[in-house]
């Protein structure tokens, strides 16, 4: 199974979440990451994930401005693929992550959540 299935996999359970997280070796946090989408312009995108309605879309260009060639590269070094499909494949990922991150519209601040959400906030810092 490859990373990015595990990825795709992972959405259905924090356990198995947080283990495809530390496979990609970053740290930080969920605040972090929703910061970053708030200072680049795309507040009501980060939000609508985190809160219990429905999740807006982001699309690759968004990623790659947001997250920064850096950090799309090494995922996509990562997932075996040139960094245009990984900006694709995380706009795929992102939402329904940090969702699933926010249980009840909270960024998460200890446990599972916070560890998981420490993991996905490195790309920020990579």
């Amino acid at each position: 199974m490859s990373l990015l299935d595990n990825l795709m996999g992972a959405l259905g359970g924090q356990g198995d979440l947080a283990e495809t997280v530390k496979s990609l070796g970053v740290t930080g946090g969920v605040g972090g990451l929703v910061d970053a989408f708030q200072k680049g312009g795309l507040s009501e995108v980060a939000q609508s994930w985190v809160s219990s309605g429905q999740n807006l879309p982001v699309s690759p260009e968004q990623i790659q401005a947001v997250l920064g060639s850096g950090v799309v590269g090494q995922f996509a070094e990562k997932l075996g693929v040139d960094p245009q499909t990984a900006a694709a494949k995380l706009s795929e990922i992102l939402p329904g992550l940090v969702d699933k991150l926010t249980p009840g519209g909270k960024l998460p601040d200890e446990g599972l959540g916070g560890a998981v959400g420490d993991l996905l906030g490195g790309f920020l810092k990579n």
